[in-house]
C-alpha cells in the first residue's frame, strides 16, 4: 500500500467523519448518512489495501 493510498483513505474516511458530523449538527439525516458512507468506502478500501500488502509481504 503507497502512502497515497494511506493517505487517500484517511482522507475520506477524515471527510465522512465530518460530514457525519455537519449532519447530526444540522439535523440533516442525508448527510449524515453521506458521512457514514464515506466512512465505510474508506475503511473498505483500506482493508482491501492491507490484504494486498500480507501477500506481498
Amino acid at each position: 500500500m503507497g502512502a497515497d493510498d494511506k493517505a487517500q483513505n484517511t482522507g475520506e474516511k477524515m471527510m465522512g467523519k465530518a460530514k457525519e458530523t455537519a449532519g447530526k449538527l444540522t439535523d440533516n439525516e442525508r448527510l449524515e448518512a453521506e458521512g457514514k458512507a464515506d466512512q465505510a468506502k474508506g475503511s473498505a478500501k483500506q482493508a482491501g489495501e492491507n490484504v494486498k500488502d500480507v501477500f506481498k509481504g
